[in-house]
């Protein structure tokens, strides 16, 4: 988080005030394309067992919304925040503190001017004007004594406005922390989708690898029977051996992502899991832009965060310009002494401080303009995310009405494909073709379901996105998905 820090010529109460109020004005700004970026960690919960864990959806987002290190760290500012909001309350109520001390004091008479000259001034004063015998330059006393302080600020610009920036910040904090889950939502959902597809593609290499061997198994047996050449049984193993690459290289990916995935939510390396819900898919209803605009400026929590943002700073520029009102405090203390057991005797002292202020009009004026040009800079973001929301919310209704279209079109391919597999199977069964027109189908085919793969993953991704940016998608995940 980065951290303003404003300088005042005030009390030190006020001081420190402004210093708790400064401390968390700006937020967290995630950046998705960063391997530095705290949202693609996690702290690591549980030891490896080994029983696989079965993984749903859901179970996958309570885990990132516990485990994840960005969310770790905003949760932390929030904290942080609260605690020094507090500090800045102290500042309103009496401080009260106790001392007690017990000593034994040695002075010297003649270091502090009493003299024998001095001292022989005051020999009439004595019983038959005769010091007394003994008497010594070197005295000694015990000292007790107990004293409670009290002091309190009744009034000061500064320290009220001080206190509204604190609040401020710490509701600038907690829609921080809310924009924070919203990002750990989409962070895992994305990635239990991801493997999803990883692990579809895996099936579908499966099924294929299975339909190439029988297809081998066709060429091989024609070719002994001599009613297929050599050419074919060839075609049929490079079939079967490009489909067996295709099977490893899709493993390979599918176990990467579930890496990924058990990154994300906290999940050690090493641990089995499999992913209990499939693919989801439904259509959405419609919505307009007025629409979900709406919802957004109601919801996104990004856009709160900006809001009290202004509040802040409104109450940080008031502050400035409240150094040039009077301040008023009431201190004082009670004190009980005794000395050298001779009884005791009690003292206090009460006063009220009226501070005004004369002459700083440079330095007024110089901190009431800084603090002006940086609420003046809040309000530019402000207005800025307000147009951010209406391009977020426009391309996310337009991603997800291109993917939904995309996946229509990939489902009616892999069914056209599948028909003409199957015709082309029949021909070369019926000795029509030979299996290079096979050979071209099944291609075609892979293709096809590795697009409809794809779609569907692209179109889920979507409708998380449009989710998002209407700011509801840690509560309405499921139901954009379709679940």
């Amino acid at each position: 988080m980065r951290h303003f820090f404003y300088h005042l010529a005030l009390t030190p109460v006020s001081l420190s005030v402004l210093a708790l109020a400064c401390a968390g004005v700006a937020a967290q700004a995630p950046n998705p394309t960063s391997a530095t970026n705290p949202f693609l960690g996690s702290v690591t919960a549980g030891k490896v067992s080994d029983e696989t864990l079965k993984l749903s959806l859901d179970e996958a987002v309570r885990r990132g919304l516990e485990t994840n290190l960005g969310l770790k760290e905003a949760e932390n500012d929030e904290k942080s925040l609260q605690g020094q909001k507090n500090q800045a309350l102290q500042n309103f109520l009496p401080t009260i503190t106790l001392t007690a001390d017990r000593g034994v004091h040695q002075n010297d008479l003649s270091a502090l001017g009493f003299g024998p000259s001095v001292i022989a001034m005051f020999t009439p004063l004595f019983p038959g004007g005769v010091l007394p015998a003994g008497l010594s330059n070197i005295t000694r006393d015990d000292l007790t004594e107990g004293q409670i302080h009290f002091a309190q600020t009744l009034f000061s610009g500064p320290v009220i406005a001080g206190w509204k920036a604190a609040g401020a910040a710490e509701r600038a904090a907690y829609f921080e922390k809310t924009s924070a889950r919203n990002e750990v939502v989409q962070q895992v959902a994305s990635a239990y989708l991801h493997a999803i597809a990883a692990a579809s593609e895996v099936d579908n290499a499966k099924s294929l690898l299975a339909s190439d061997q029988v297809l081998l198994d066709q060429a091989h047996a024609k070719h002994e029977a001599g009613t297929a050449s050599n050419l074919d049984e060839l075609r049929a193993k490079v079939e079967l051996q490009a489909q067996q690459q295709a099977l490893i290289a899709a493993q390979n990916s599918l176990e990467k992502n579930l890496i990924l995935l058990k990154r994300e939510i906290g999940v050690d390396p090493g641990q089995k899991i499999a992913l209990s819900d499939p693919a989801p898919y439904s259509d959405l209803a419609t919505q307009t832009p007025d629409e979900v605009r709406a919802v957004a400026y109601q919801n996104r929590q990004d856009y709160r965060m900006l809001q009290n943002q202004v509040v802040e700073y409104k109450a940080i520029h008031a502050a400035y310009r409240s150094q040039r009102l009077p301040s008023l405090s009431f201190g004082g203390y009670y004190s009980i002494s005794q000395v050298g057991g001779a009884g005791s005797h009690g003292n206090f002292t009460a006063q009220g401080n009226l501070s005004v202020p004369l002459f700083r009009e440079a330095k007024l004026r110089g901190d009431a303009e800084t603090a002006q040009a940086r609420l003046a800079a809040v309000d530019a973001q402000l207005a800025d995310l307000r147009g951010n929301i209406e391009f977020q919310v426009r391309s996310a209704l337009l991603d997800v009405d291109a993917t939904n279209k995309l996946v229509e079109v990939a489902r009616s391919n892999v069914e056209l494909t599948t028909r003409a597999l199957a015709d082309e199977t029949d021909r070369v069964t019926a000795g029509v073709d030979d299996n290079l027109p096979l050979v071209t189908a099944q291609s075609t085919l892979a293709s096809a379901q590795s697009n409809l793969v794809e779609s569907l993953y692209q179109y889920n991704l979507a409708k998380l996105a449009l989710a998002k940016s209407a700011g509801i998608l840690e509560q309405q995940y499921k139901v954009y998905l379709g679940q």
